[in-house]
């Protein structure tokens, strides 16, 4: 019987260091995180925010080689023929808007709302006349509206605001767009 005493004896003692050297493991950890998030927020996020805010070299570079990352996706609108605002009403235009998305992923939330986009597009395509959208320069200026409108559901599209104060700069996130670019598939006047 003398040995049953014994053997609870030496259960103990490992136990309590089992509870202490966990105890010790735990806090070195809260202390890592503590530090990293520490690191984070007081070197970090500011250095980012500055770079932000002036507008450098340092975060293109970065931005750059994370838009190949991931290619881009591409949602083909159908063709649209629309009566364009000419004296008489009597020219058409039928055009063909393939949206250049981000990336696959943000592609179904885009889809979500393509038919607000494409009355839209239909709308600014309608209040050009022939005369405009045959020169490259107003084919350029269709294709930023466009995109401006596929903006819209988004949070963006509007018109951005020009401080009062050039030196208090407004302190907004920047919200990268799902759709990054208008491409034209088919462009016919009549």
């Amino acid at each position: 019987m003398a040995t049953a005493p014994e053997a609870s004896g030496e259960a103990k003692p490992p136990a309590k260091k089992s509870k202490k050297l966990l105890i010790i493991v735990g806090v070195v950890v809260l202390i890592l995180a503590l530090a990293g998030a520490g690191f984070y927020f007081l070197v970090l996020k500011p250095r980012a925010a500055a770079a932000a805010e002036d507008g450098g070299e340092d975060t293109s570079k970065p931005a750059a080689h994370n838009v190949h990352a991931t290619p881009p996706a591409y949602l083909v609108m159908d063709n649209m023929v629309v009566n364009l605002a000419d004296p008489g009403g009597d020219r058409v235009a039928q055009i063909g808007v393939t949206l250049v998305v981000a990336d696959e992923h943000t592609s179904g939330t885009v889809k979500a709302f393509l038919p607000t986009i494409r009355s839209g597009v239909l709308m600014l395509i309608s209040q050009r006349t022939a005369v405009e959208l045959l020169t490259t320069e107003g084919k350029e200026a269709l294709s930023k509206a466009i995109l401006r409108e596929a903006s819209l559901p988004f949070g963006g599209g509007g018109e951005e605001e020009v401080p009062a104060d050039p030196k208090k700069k407004k302190k907004s996130a920047h919200v990268e767009m799902p759709v990054t670019a208008v491409l034209f598939s088919s462009f016919i006047i009549q």
